[in-house]
C-alpha cells in the first residue's frame, strides 16, 4: 500500500456546514449504490455506518477481478451483486463478497459509462449506440433501444422511465423502462451530449460539450430553462440536491445554480479543467480538478473550506460517505480523505480512473489501466 505525506495538505480557517444543511435521508434496510449519481443525485451514501473515518485507514483488499479491458465504469452494488461495464465490450455480475463472476453480457462495442438497476433490470450504454435492459439475476436480454452512435453518459431511472444521452447525435431520450418504448426525446443541445442526466423533483438536467446546461420537464422533455455559463465542455452530469445544479466545465469552474430557474447562485475557479461530477454531502461540495488538487466547498456559499493536493489529473468522479470523500487520479492512486478536514487518511494503487461506490462497509473501484475492479474491506 502506498502511503502519501499529508505535509502538503492546505486548510482555510473555515468551518464544515452541519450535516443539516443537507436534507435527511430515510434509509433502508438494505443500502444499495443502484447507479452513476445515486441517493439523491449526489454521489454520496447517507445510509452507510460501517467504514469511516476511524476504521477507513484499515482498509485492506478482499478482492480483485481483471477484464479483457479498461474499466471506467462505476461499480454498482445491489443486494450482494457488483455490476459494471468495461471496454472488453462486457456488462458484469460479480458476487460482491468473493468477486466470482455470475454472468456477463456481450455488447457490440466498448462500455465506458456506469450501468444502472432498477426493479431487477440492469441498464447499460454501449459504444455501439444501443442501451441494453438486462435481466439483473441471469444477464437475459430485455429489450435494446438505438440511442445514438456514440453512447458515453451513464443511464438514470426514475419514475419509471430510463433517462440516457446519445452521445453524438446530442439528443436525450426517456424511455419506459419496462418496455425500452420511447417516452420522448429533446435535442436542445449545441451538439454532442456526455453528461450522465441527474433527475430531480420531475426535471432531468444536464450539460453538452457547448458548455450549456439545460433542465427539461421528465414527464414531456419541454425545455425548462437553459444556461450558458458553463462556458467550456460539461463532460459529466451535474449533482444535484437541496434546490441547487452544481456543475463544472473543462474551462475549470465549478457552478452552483438555481434548479428552478437555472440562475447563478455562485461559482469558483478551480484553477483547471473539470471532468467529472461533483458529489455534494452534509453542506459540502466535493470536486477535483485538472489544477491537481481535490477541493472542498461550501455547498451554499462556494468558500473554500479545504483544499488538498494530488500529484497528477484529478479527473475521476468523487463519491463520499460517513465522512469520508474518495477520489481517484491520473497518478494511479485512489484516494481517501476525511470530509471535514482534508486530511488523507488512506491511499491505495490501483492504477484507479472509475469512481468509486461505498456500500456497506466496502469500497469499490474501477480501474483503467489495470482493467480491474477492486473491493477493499475493513480487516
Amino acid at each position: 500500500m502506498k502511503r502519501i505525506s499529508i505535509a502538503g495538505l492546505i486548510l482555510c480557517a473555515c468551518s464544515v456546514p452541519a450535516a443539516s444543511a443537507q436534507k435527511t435521508i430515510n434509509c433502508p434496510p438494505t443500502v444499495n449504490w443502484t447507479e452513476f449519481h445515486t441517493i439523491d443525485m449526489a454521489r454520496w451514501n447517507p445510509c452507510e455506518t460501517v467504514l469511516g473515518v476511524n476504521n477507513v485507514g484499515s482498509l485492506q483488499l478482499k478482492w480483485s477481478y481483471t477484464t479483457g479491458g479498461s474499466v471506467y465504469s462505476t461499480p454498482i452494488v445491489v443486494n450482494g451483486v457488483v455490476y459494471f461495464g468495461s471496454f472488453d465490450h462486457n456488462v458484469y455480475a460479480l458476487n460482491a463478497s468473493t468477486g466470482a463472476v455470475l454472468w456477463s453480457f456481450p455488447t457490440g462495442d466498448l462500455i465506458y459509462s456506469s450501468v444502472a438497476l432498477a426493479n431487477g433490470v440492469v441498464y447499460a450504454g454501449s459504444m455501439d449506440g444501443d442501451l441494453y435492459a438486462l435481466n439483473a439475476r441471469t444477464g437475459s436480454l430485455r429489450w435494446s433501444y438505438p440511442t445514438g452512435p456514440v453512447n458515453v453518459g451513464s443511464p438514470t431511472v426514475a419514475n419509471g422511465v430510463v433517462y440516457v444521452g446519445g452521445g453524438s447525435d446530442g439528443v436525450l431520450y426517456a424511455l419506459d423502462a419496462k418496455t425500452g418504448a420511447l417516452r420522448w426525446s429533446s435535442n436542445p443541445t449545441c451538439w454532442y451530449l456526455e453528461s450522465s442526466p441527474a433527475v430531480s423533483n420531475g426535471v432531468v438536467y444536464f450539460g453538452d460539450w457547448c458548455g450549456n446546461v439545460y433542465a427539461l420537464d421528465a414527464n414531456s422533455g419541454a425545455l425548462r430553462w437553459s444556461s450558458p455559463v458553463a462556458g467550456g465542455i460539461v463532460y459529466h452530469g451535474p449533482a444535484v440536491t437541496n434546490g441547487v445544479v452544481y456543475v463544472g466545465s473543462n474551462f475549470g469552474t465549478l457552478y452552483a445554480l438555481r434548479a428552478s430557474t437555472g440562475a447563478v447562485l455562485w461559482s469558483y475557479y478551480t484553477n483547471g479543467g473539470i471532468y467529472s461530477s461533483p458529489s455534494v454531502a452534509n453542506g459540502v461540495v466535493y470536486m477535483g480538478s485538472n489544477g491537481d488538487r481535490m477541493n472542498a466547498l461550501n455547498a451554499r456559499t462556494g468558500a473554500l473550506l479545504w483544499s488538498y493536493p494530488v500529484p497528477n489529473v484529478v479527473d475521476g468522479n468523487s463519491a463520499v460517505a460517513n465522512g469520508v470523500v474518495y477520489e481517484g487520479s491520473d497518478d494511479g492512486i485512489l484516494y481517501a480523505w476525511n470530509a471535514s478536514t482534508g486530511e488523507l487518511v488512506w491511499s491505495y494503487p490501483t492504477g484507479v480512473d472509475s469512481s468509486p461506490s461505498i456500500v456497506n462497509g466496502v469500497l469499490y473501484s474501477g480501474s483503467a489501466f489495470s482493467n480491474t475492479v477492486y473491493a477493499f474491506g475493513l480487516p
